[in-house]
């Protein structure tokens, strides 16, 4: 078993500007050869590691593809005040590196819920689609119903294994909705969502799917926003007084898990997350906001009301750690590929730095002779480098070569 690294091939572009670049770490021929030899010699030192795994934990940058992490690599160096060009982000010291495609059933360009089926039941869908088979049809829970495939974490919850999700998404969203939901529309995340006929024809929503998930003893830890798909439309939001919840069927899916789980333990803000010990605690459910948290930049801006995604992956090994045969984590940066969608260049990438700083923080909380990390993603975005801008440009700076002189 070895750690992996599996990033995808796509493309990407990037916007205002930042302090004066950083000299490069190397400056003579000399220099660069030596480089080399001493990357060579810690590449030759490193041993296979041939064990079996007793923890997984996936970690998924969705919308990340391999110019994204390009700049974000440069993003973060240069937020450090390094030369960003020759920074090692967290994701480059994992000791294998692959390509995937990421092509779905019926589409060249797949969405999350294909891409995330696949990651997580080894099976190529239809784009729309969660937890089922090609022979899936979009929007008829009926027609599809026979095709559910059977996830990874259904596996190992089965086997006795601990099991959890993180997402800075919803935590019905496309990608942690893989884990635990087999669903004929991927927006059937609460059942306000669902037309009349899927409901007459016993369709259940993905909410609920997480809530009644017959596998094992359920997930031990699911960490993310969504509140609203959990909460009656009569219940008002315990954090914004203008909002309740969006459940049509009048179910407090919330009060359902908290009585199905008398020892666990539900949180919907940082100061309730912060009182959390994952050693006393048999489940976590944290729901942070009535959608998808917040981006990185405004998560910090608004004082980290909420939790970051590093905060949230180290409680999760913690409490899934207590089942000494081991564990299945999913950890999803869901925000970069919402950023990507709004063309917002600064918050995609910050939210990749915040997947590299959640990435260190289980590197430094587990024993990686047992544990397999995997890093990917699950498709691209438009996301373009253009140009040729000089060393040291600022990464979310126009192209300017030389620098200083706008292209």
């Amino acid at each position: 078993m070895r750690n992996l690294s599996i990033l995808l091939a796509s493309c990407l572009l990037v916007l205002p500007a930042l302090a004066q670049p950083a000299k490069p770490p190397v400056t003579t021929g000399d220099g660069y050869l030596k480089a080399g030899q001493a990357e060579l010699k810690r590449l030759i030192a490193d041993k296979p590691n041939n064990r079996r795994a007793r923890n997984v934990i996936i970690f998924i940058g969705d919308g990340m593809g391999v110019s994204t992490l390009t700049a974000g690599r440069i993003f973060e160096g240069q937020q450090l005040g390094l030369d960003g060009e020759s920074y090692i982000a967290e994701m480059d010291r994992l000791p294998h590196t692959a390509l995937v495609k990421t092509y779905s059933h019926d589409a060249q360009v797949p969405d999350s819920a294909p891409t995330a089926t696949a990651i997580v039941a080894g099976v190529k869908t239809k784009n729309g689609v969660i937890g089922v088979g090609p022979e899936a049809i979009e929007n008829d829970c009926a027609a599809t119903a026979p095709f559910a495939v059977p996830s990874l974490f259904e596996l190992a919850e089965d086997k006795g294994y601990a099991t959890g999700v993180v997402s800075t998404a919803t935590i019905t969203h496309a990608t942690p909705a893989s884990t635990y939901a087999h669903v004929a529309q991927r927006d059937w995340e609460v059942d306000t969502n669902m037309p009349e006929a899927a409901k007459a024809a016993g369709c259940t929503d993905i909410a609920r799917q997480m809530v009644e998930w017959p596998h094992g003893n359920g997930l031990e830890v699911m960490l993310g926003g969504g509140r609203q798909h959990f909460l009656p439309a009569t219940i008002t939001d315990s954090e914004y007084p203008n909002a309740k919840g969006k459940r049509a069927d009048g179910k407090d899916l919330v009060a359902v898990w908290r009585a199905a789980n008398p020892n666990g333990v539900y949180v919907w803000n940082n100061e309730g997350f912060a009182t959390v010990d994952p050693k006393k605690s048999s489940k976590l459910l944290g729901l942070f906001e009535p959608s998808h948290m917040q981006f990185e930049a405004d998560r910090t801006a608004a004082g980290n009301k909420e939790p970051s995604l590093a905060e949230m992956t180290t409680n999760a090994i913690a409490l899934l750690s207590i089942n000494r045969k081991g564990y299945v984590l999913m950890v999803e940066a869901g925000r970069i590929d919402h950023a990507h969608h709004g063309g917002n260049a600064r918050r995609a990438l910050q939210d990749t730095v915040a997947l590299n700083q959640a990435l260190k923080a289980a590197m430094e909380s587990v024993d990686l002779k047992d544990t397999l990390i995997v890093v990917t993603s699950d498709h691209s975005h438009a996301f373009t480098m253009a140009g040729y801008p000089e060393r040291g440009n600022p990464i979310l700076g126009v192209v300017a070569a030389p620098l200083g002189t706008p292209t």
